[in-house]
């Protein structure tokens, strides 16, 4: 089992950058596919980005080329650099976690077991 706990989070204005960060307890991150999802009130949860067990990365379409996901095994944490932010990435933002290899693995739609409390970010226009 393993406890997620997110940080990181908070205001910015557009083209601003963030680091999100996720540090992991109870087992090590090498074993797991991780990812971020974000959520706004009224609205689903959406995956943001993903990166597996093997270090394959996924990005949704409206954060590629702003957004990267990146572990650090020694901290065991989970981050996610935000850059040029927008408006539209207004959110509370959840790292999730699942062990092992999985079999019709949809990296942004799994239902993954392990969940952080979230971490608020908000950009002003």
């Amino acid at each position: 089992q393993v406890q997620l706990k997110e940080s990181g989070g908070g205001s910015v204005q557009a083209g601003g950058t963030l680091r999100l960060s996720c540090a992991a307890s109870g087992r090590s991150f090498r074993r797991y596919n991780l990812a971020w999802f974000r959520q706004t009130p009224g609205n689903q949860r959406e995956g943001v980005a993903a990166l597996d067990s093997s270090g394959r990365t996924t990005y949704a379409d409206p954060v590629k080329d702003r957004f990267t996901i990146s572990t650090d095994n020694a901290k065991n944490t989970l981050y996610l650099q935000m850059n040029n932010v927008k408006p539209e990435d207004t959110g509370m933002y959840y790292c999730a976690a699942e062990e092992g290899v999985l079999s019709d693995y949809v990296p942004l739609e799994y239902d993954y077991t392990y969940w952080g409390q979230g971490t608020q970010v908000t950009v002003s226009s």
